[in-house]
C-alpha cells in the first residue's frame, strides 16, 4: 500500500517555464559558486536566504519599487527611472470617533491631534465640533432676528429644560452631518462633544449601527490633575472663545466654572460593558481600552497612548554641509564638508544656550553626515534607520543637472508631483512618511529631543508638526546650519528658528511655477499656532 502522503505522478502534468522563470534560473545558476550539488526544487536554495547573494537580486526584479525586471521586454507600465504611488485605498474605513468627557479635559487637543495624525497618514478625517455648530447657529438666528442668544453657563444647565433639548438637538445634528460625510468618502470623523451621559451614548450606538461597515468608538478623557485642568480653563478663555467676546477674563472664568459643575451634575463615565471605548486618564498617565478591533482602531489607540501635556520642545536640524552637498549630488554617505565640521564644533554651544541644563535626547540618522554633526554634543545619542535620506535610488549620487540630461522624462514626472513621484530603485516622499511612523509615535512620548536628519526626512517631520498638506511637503524650506525648535502647545506649535553664522550651500530647490497653485509661503517663519480655532464650516443643504 502506498504512504499515505505519496503522490502518483502524472504522466500529463509537464511544467511549463516562462522567459521570465528561465532568466531567473540562469541568474541563481551564474551566481552559485559553491561545489555541492543544486538545491532541490521543493526546498529554497540558500542562495535565497537572509543575506544570501540572490535576495537583493531577487528583491530588484520582484518589486515594482525596485530595479526593472530583467525580462527582455518590461511591461508597458515600466517607463523611465521611476513612477508614481498611488495613494493606499482606505475606502473601507469608517470610524466615528465620539469623545466623552467634562470641559476642560483636553477632549477638542485629543480630536486636532488625532485629526492631525491621520491626516498625515493620508486618512480622510474631519473634525465636528458641537459647540461650533451651535455658536453658528445662533450666529445665523441673530442675523434673522437682531437677537443674540445666551450661552452663559444656565444654557448648559440640566434643569433648563428647553437648552438640553437644543442641545441634544445639536448633538444628534452634528453626528447625521458626519456620517453623511462618511458616506461621501471620509475615513474617521470625530464627533467632539460632551457626550457624557449613558443614554446620549447609546442613542449615537443606535445610529451608528444602522450604517453598514461603521463603527463607533468613544473616546474618553478624565482628568483630575489640578495643574492641567486650571491650564485648560486660561485656555479657553483667552484664546478667543465667542462665548466670552463681551466678557472679562475673570468673569469668563467664573462663568465657565459654572458651566463645568452643571455638566458635573449630569455626568456619568463610560461604564457599559458592550461599547468600544478607550480612557484617557490625565493625558496618557493611564489608558483603558475596551473592545477595540482591527487595525486602524488599534492604531487609533496606539497613537492616542502616546501623548502627553509635559513641556518640552524639538529641535530639528539638517547634518552639517556635506561634501556632496558642495558637488550638487544627492543621495550617498559623504563626509562632512570643512564647514559642515564647523558646524558640528558650534552646534552643543546652540543648544546648551537654549536648553541650559534640561535633559535632552539626540537622534541621528545611520548615515555618518548626521553621526559627524553630533559628534560634539554632550547628550545620549540614538541611532535611526528610519531617519535615512530618502532613497534616490539609481540616481543616487548624481547631480540634478546630471538627472535631468539623463533622465529628462522622468525629471519633469518629479517637478509635476514630487510627494508621489518614486525613484526607480528608491523611495517617493510619500514612502518615507510611511517609515517615519514609527518616529512620529516616539517623538510624542518624548520629553526634549534634538533630531539631527536630512532635508526630505525634516520637511515630513515638519509637516505632521505644522499640518502642511502632501502637497506643499516638498518643499518647506530646511536650510542648513540652521536649528528649528517646536514648542508643542495645546493647538499646534510655538516656533523659532536660529542660524549659526556659517556660509553652507543652499540645496533648496522651489516648486516649479508650472505646479504652483495656491503656494503659502513657506519660507517665512510661522508664528505661534497654538490658538484655539473657533469656526465652523457652513452647513449645505
Amino acid at each position: 500500500m502506498a504512504a499515505a502522503n505519496s503522490r502518483p505522478e502524472s504522466p500529463t502534468s509537464t511544467p511549463t517555464l516562462s522567459h521570465r522563470d528561465l532568466v531567473h534560473v540562469d541568474a541563481a545558476l551564474e551566481m552559485h559558486t559553491g561545489d555541492g550539488p543544486v538545491p532541490a526544487i521543493n526546498a529554497p536554495p540558500a542562495l535565497f536566504g537572509a543575506g544570501g547573494p540572490m535576495l537583493k537580486r531577487f528583491d530588484q526584479s520582484a518589486a515594482s519599487s525596485k530595479m526593472p525586471s530583467q525580462s527582455a521586454t518590461p511591461p508597458i507600465s515600466v517607463v523611465g527611472i521611476g513612477n508614481k504611488v498611488a495613494k493606499p485605498d482606505y475606502s473601507e474605513a469608517k470610524i466615528v470617533v465620539a469623545t466623552v468627557g467634562l470641559p476642560a479635559r483636553g477632549k477638542s487637543y485629543l480630536s486636532n491631534k488625532l485629526m492631525r495624525y491621520l491626516k498625515w497618514l493620508e486618512y480622510d478625517v474631519k473634525v465636528f465640533n458641537v459647540g461650533q455648530l451651535r455658536r453658528s447657529r445662533a450666529r445665523q438666528r441673530a442675523m434673522t432676528s437682531g437677537q443674540r442668544e445666551d450661552h452663559t453657563a444656565e444654557y448648559f444647565s440640566h434643569s433648563n429644560e428647553q437648552a438640553t433639548r437644543l442641545r441634544d438637538k445639536l448633538a444628534e445634528d452634528s453626528l447625521e452631518m458626519l456620517i453623511q460625510w462618511l458616506k461621501d468618502g471620509g475615513n474617521v470623523g470625530i464627533h467632539d462633544a460632551t457626550n457624557s451621559t449613558h443614554n446620549r451614548r447609546e442613542k449615537m450606538k443606535q445610529r451608528v449601527a444602522r450604517e453598514k461597515g461603521f463603527t463607533v468608538i468613544f473616546l474618553e478623557s478624565i482628568c483630575d490633575d489640578p495643574a492641567i485642568i486650571a491650564a485648560n480653563v486660561a485656555l479657553k478663555v483667552s484664546s478667543g472663545d465667542p462665548d466670552y467676546k463681551d466678557m472679562s477674563p475673570d468673569q469668563a472664568k467664573a462663568d465657565f466654572l459654572r458651566r463645568i459643575r452643571a455638566y458635573e451634575q449630569v455626568y456619568e463615565t463610560i461604564t457599559e460593558p458592550h461599547l468600544s471605548y478607550l480612557k484617557i486618564i490625565n493625558v496618557g498617565n493611564q489608558v483603558v481600552m475596551n473592545h477595540i478591533r482591527g487595525y486602524l482602531q488599534s492604531r487609533i489607540a496606539f497613537y492616542l497612548m502616546n501623548l502627553h501635556l509635559k513641556p518640552r520642545s524639538i529641535f530639528m536640524s539638517r547634518h552639517g554641509e556635506s561634501q556632496y552637498n558642495v558637488e550638487g549630488k544627492i543621495g550617498g554617505d559623504a563626509p562632512l564638508s570643512e564647514r559642515g565640521q564647523a558646524y558640528a564644533k558650534s552646534l552643543p554651544g546652540l543648544i546648551k544656550d537654549n536648553i541650559g541644563d534640561a535633559p535632552l535626547t539626540v537622534w541621528t540618522s545611520t548615515l555618518q553626515r548626521t553621526i559627524q554633526t553630533a559628534h560634539f554634543l554632550p547628550y545620549t545619542k540614538l541611532t535611526w534607520k528610519s531617519l535615512d535620506e530618502l532613497d534616490a535610488g539609481v540616481c543616487d549620487g548624481m547631480t540634478y543637472e546630471e538627472i535631468e540630461q539623463a533622465y529628462p522624462e522622468d525629471f519633469a514626472n518629479r517637478d509635476e508631483d514630487k510627494f508621489n513621484y518614486r525613484y526607480r530603485g528608491g523611495e517617493s516622499y510619500r514612502d518615507v512618511v510611511v517609515r517615519l511612523e514609527s518616529v512620529i509615535m516616539e517623538s510624542e512620548r518624548q520629553e526634549n529631543i534634538l533630531i539631527i536628519g536630512h532635508q526630505a526626512i525634516l520637511r515630513c517631520l515638519y509637516a505632521y508638526f505644522h499640518n502642511f498638506p502632501q502637497a506643499d511637503l516638498p518643499y518647506i524650506k530646511i536650510p542648513l546650519h540652521t536649528v528649528i525648535k517646536l514648542t508643542p502647545k495645546a493647538y499646534g506649535c510655538d516656533e523659532e528658528r536660529y542660524t549659526l553664522p556659517i556660509d553652507a550651500v543652499d540645496t533648496h530647490r522651489p516648486k516649479p511655477k508650472a505646479a504652483v497653485a495656491k503656494q503659502p509661503q513657506l519660507d517665512e517663519v510661522p508664528g505661534s499656532t497654538a490658538k484655539r480655532q473657533y469656526y465652523v464650516e457652513e452647513e449645505t443643504a
